[in-house]
């Protein structure tokens, strides 16, 4: 842990009447610094290969007649942020095709749009615009909290290679849109970090605005409910005394979320009305059955590639849960990794947004990272190109091509 500096006597007033930074603020920003410039590597990394991505899908766009902009701030569940920013809830929209499909804005949770409008009256430069900066914005704060935790559990070379996975997972497209994943990813990682650091409180609220970006942001208030028991259990070994601040972030962690479901039960007068609104989408939790029938389906049958693509993330995500459990990763870490699979495997409904469902579960490629942190330069340079070749394929064939939802 780290201490800030002694404070003996205030600070004194400087020229002018303005005052100096009281010196534990000072600490503070010091340490934030010296941080960052510790990840500073990671961040160039991930910057590189997302930018390559982004150039990739630029250039198909601009080929295909499309707006890259466009793509990137409108496709898709993009459109309804942008509804929500620019106009609040209260879209309701029939499906065309089933009669039992009614599209509600309140599926959609408020603090990834309503940030974006904040941020549009700060900076005028537009609903669209303003949402990719924030989706970006909020990328890159992930990628620094990803390298720490790699780098603390680890070592520097398995942050950036944590990192440099991230950014390259076939739907790795998904980071530079406006869709609510870089949120909850960036604040989900923060969290984590927080916990790993014993910062309880600050774990705690991020947990609960991690809870306010989407559906399966409970995984966050999960995987500090699961860090504040094991710190408890420790310490009663030990013969320490309870933290009571670790109580207080547990407590505080689920109340975004709860705090969301509520208010929408409030909204249609059903205290279920959350997860109604959810079911009239088509997405109900089946413990995955669903899930289970459509690897049938793709086995006996054929169907679009994107749906082949996801059932072997699906698997592979299964594989990684298995290699962290012997791996020992941290239990907090792990928990939340295993209600966001819960979450998006036991989901029915849009089998191929279960790769997105499950973006923010970066832990699952620390495996993965230790070995490419330790291969030979040779080994690695093959399987990072190689990577790169299909991600940067796969995400332009995901938003120009591919006709499913994303």
């Amino acid at each position: 842990m780290y201490t800030a500096e002694p404070v003996s006597t205030p600070p004194r007033a400087a020229a002018g009447g303005s005052t100096a930074p009281r010196p534990e603020v000072r600490s503070r920003l010091e340490r934030a610094r010296a941080s960052l410039r510790r990840a500073a590597p990671a961040l160039m990394v991930y910057a590189a290969v997302r930018a390559t991505g982004l150039l990739f899908l630029s250039a198909y766009a601009w080929y295909a007649g499309q707006h890259p902009r466009s793509i990137l701030g409108l496709a898709w569940d993009a459109r309804w942020y942008f509804r929500v920013a620019e106009y609040g809830y209260g879209t309701l929209i029939p499906s065309a095709t089933q009669h039992t499909i009614l599209y509600n804005d309140l599926a959609f949770f408020p603090l990834y749009p309503m940030t974006v409008r904040v941020v549009s009256y700060i900076i005028p430069i537009g609903i669209i615009n303003v949402a990719i900066l924030v989706a970006w914005t909020a990328t890159l704060l992930s990628v620094w909290a990803i390298y720490l935790i790699g780098a603390r559990l680890y070592s520097r070379r398995v942050g950036i290679a944590l990192v440099l996975l991230y950014g390259l997972l076939p739907h790795a497209i998904i980071q530079t849109m406006a869709y609510t994943e870089p949120v909850m990813t960036a604040l989900a990682a923060w969290s984590l970090y927080a916990v790993l650091t014993r910062r309880w409180l600050y774990a705690g609220v991020l947990a609960a605005l991690a809870g306010c970006t989407r559906p399966n942001g409970v995984a966050v208030a999960a995987a500090v409910v699961a860090g504040v028991a094991m710190d408890y259990w420790r310490r009663r070994r030990a013969g320490k005394p309870v933290d009571w601040r670790a109580w207080i972030g547990a407590a505080i962690a689920p109340l975004g979320w709860f705090g969301y479901v509520l208010w929408v039960g409030w909204q249609t007068g059903d205290i279920k009305g959350y997860f109604k609104v959810q079911a009239r989408w088509g997405s109900r939790f089946d413990f995955g059955w669903s899930a289970l029938r459509f690897f049938k389906h793709l086995v006996t049958g054929t169907d679009y590639f994107a749906y082949y693509v996801a059932a072997a993330i699906v698997a592979a995500a299964v594989i990684l849960l298995a290699l962290c459990i012997t791996d020992r990763i941290p239990v907090a870490l792990l928990a939340y990794c295993g209600v966001l699979m819960l979450i998006g495997i036991g989901g029915a409904g849009f089998f191929q947004c279960k790769p997105r469902f499950l973006m923010p579960a970066f832990p699952l490629l620390i495996p993965a990272a230790i070995a490419l942190a330790r291969a030979r330069p040779r080994t690695a340079w093959v399987a990072v190109i190689s990577l790169a070749g299909f991600s940067f394929f796969y995400g332009t064939y995901l938003l120009t091509i591919a006709p499913l939802a994303l």
